[in-house]
């Protein structure tokens, strides 16, 4: 399992936040994470 650090966005359309993620590399962006 290759773990990477991603951006996971919330939010609507035209007001999106970002979160910092660790997350699965092969997980979808906003899929589940690890931490």
């Amino acid at each position: 399992m290759a773990v990477k650090i991603r951006l996971a966005r919330h939010g609507k359309k035209g007001y999106a936040f970002y979160h910092i993620v660790a997350a699965d590399s092969r997980a979808p962006r906003d899929g589940k994470f690890i931490e």
